[in-house]
């Protein structure tokens, strides 16, 4: 199949060329798999190559909506029997997995065929996607800059035309940040409507979700009906009154919309970050929509102290389950997760249980607003993408880090002002995110915006509680009043071979 027409398809019309014979999935794969090789030595977005499993399985009758489509998954949490999921992490990146993710099961359920699985950061933990264990994975508009984290492979290989369509996940903002870098549609569930984990569970107690990253409004909604729904053992009863697909070929009712583009951890915004949410408010006015500045009164400098404490326990407890399945050592890890595991194991029981009560405020306080308005707008990120190697932990940190380690002072840092810059460096870069894992709200970002040097940032929308067809709708319109499907990055052999 010629590239031109596959890249002109998304996941449902290969799919409908699949099942009227137009195509086979063979030559779907076939064609994917080729322009794998032909952006791969540029953009590293593929840590595993799963190809000739792929073959085999493109040759057997496949059913499903997505029957036939090529597709990849992401190496954390999506769980292929045989095969590791090595979390970014040199230390399982031999462990082969017992049995497949839920998640992984409904995407074999739709007909999909994965051929690889993509890059992600040390356990997830970051923005951007530049392990150590497979180094960076670079963004097709400018392979200069990162294409975000920690979906950044699935997001990358999705921008570059090698799948329309990539297995993704969201624990503080992993789908709508690589969403936002790389010109794509990102749509985190909310809280327990799509299964999390190998047997499900909910990791980061529900605030990390499973999803895709894709290029159209009716991908995202025909994925989600795949996705979405509980299963046995699982936490939640999950009902819907409709389908997603239904949902986002709705026209939505004209709605009142809140916006707001400071910081909310008090950190500075680009002036990019503001012009793309200027951009997103002239169209939804146009559309009709009453679109207004609002603030949601959450005190969320304290609510990403929270999420951190968290993030930090939950970096001690994976590595210290790596450590027992592997035989590992600590100094076997990134020096940065290392560091953040160190504090997470000082976070006392008390300290942890008060920070996580909390969560039912921002809940409460986030329900409010939505009781004023229906959908909260902000930029998906304070600033354009950063350059690679941009977000490196300074030396200088990282030799006063590496003493608190020897001597096991970690829980020092908390009280010197390293955590704090930590978060401020870091999180300051994707401030708007983390509200929506908290709360466990669904929030989608939307590529509206590209900057004055042509990367793209786009803007989120957070939803109510069950609120993702809303946000579909609203998507579906945004799609046809200023379609970004076409838009490509410059991604010529050659060019690609200067860039590198």
């Amino acid at each position: 199949m010629d590239y031109s027409e596959y890249r002109s398809h998304d996941a449902i019309g290969l799919a409908e060329l699949v099942a009227t014979g137009q195509v086979s999935a063979s030559e779907l794969l076939e064609t994917a798999i080729a322009r794998l090789d032909t952006v791969e030595p540029t953009l590293n977005t593929v840590v595993r190559r799963l190809d000739d499993k792929a073959r085999i399985r493109a040759r057997e009758p496949l059913d499903g909506p997505f029957a036939g489509v090529p597709f990849l998954l992401k190496d954390l949490g999506q769980d292929l029997a045989g095969e590791p999921t090595s979390c970014g992490s040199r230390v399982l990146a031999d462990l082969p997995m017992d049995e497949n993710s839920v998640i992984v099961d409904r995407w074999l359920g739709a007909g999909l065929v994965p051929f690889g699985k993509t890059n992600t950061p040390e356990f997830g933990a970051k923005g951007i996607t530049e392990p150590e264990a497979f180094g960076a994975t670079r963004n097709p508009w400018d392979p200069a800059v990162t294409p975000g984290g920690s979906s950044g492979g699935s997001a990358a290989a999705v921008a570059a035309g090698v799948v329309p369509a990539a297995g993704a996940s969201d624990g503080g903002g992993s789908i709508r940040i690589p969403a936002a870098c790389c010109g794509l549609l990102g749509l985190k569930p909310g809280r327990g409507l799509v299964p999390t984990g190998m047997r499900g569970g909910e990791p980061l107690h529900g605030a990390a979700t499973n999803g895709v990253i894709c290029r159209t409004v009716r991908d995202a909604a025909a994925f989600l009906d795949v996705m979405a729904g509980p299963y046995a053992g699982g936490p939640y009863l999950v009902e819907r009154a409709q389908s997603y697909a239904e949902a986002a070929r709705s026209a939505p009712k004209r709605l009142r919309i809140g916006y707001e583009t400071v910081s909310p951890i008090g950190t500075p915004v680009d002036p990019e970050a503001e012009a793309a949410v200027d951009a997103a408010v002239a169209v939804l006015e146009e559309l009709g929509h009453h679109v207004e500045p609002a603030s949601t009164g959450i005190d969320e400098r304290r609510l990403a102290e929270d999420f951190l404490t968290m993030w930090f326990a939950t970096a001690a407890a994976e590595v210290a389950e790596a450590c027992r399945l592997t035989g590992a050592r600590p100094e076997d890890f990134e020096f940065d997760t290392r560091i953040i595991a160190a504090v997470g194991r000082s976070t006392s029981a008390s300290d942890y249980i008060a920070a996580h009560a909390r969560w039912a405020e921002y809940a409460s306080g986030l329900a409010q607003f939505h009781e004023r308005y229906d959908l909260l707008l902000t930029p998906t990120l304070a600033f354009p993408p950063s350059r690679i190697g941009e977000l490196d932990t300074p030396r200088w940190m990282r030799r006063a880090g590496e003493a608190l380690l020897r001597t096991r002072t970690a829980w020092i840092a908390t009280r010197a002002g390293f955590i704090d810059r930590v978060v401020d460096d870091n999180l300051g870069r994707t401030p708007y995110t983390q509200l929506a894992n908290i709360t466990g709200r669904p929030a989608i970002s939307v590529p509206l915006h590209w900057t004055t040097s042509g990367l793209p940032l786009g803007v989120q929308f957070v939803g109510p509680l069950g609120g993702e067809g809303v946000l579909l709708a609203l998507a579906g319109e945004l799609e046809q009043a200023r379609p970004w499907f076409d838009r490509q990055p410059p991604l010529a052999p050659a060019e690609l071979s200067a860039a590198s």
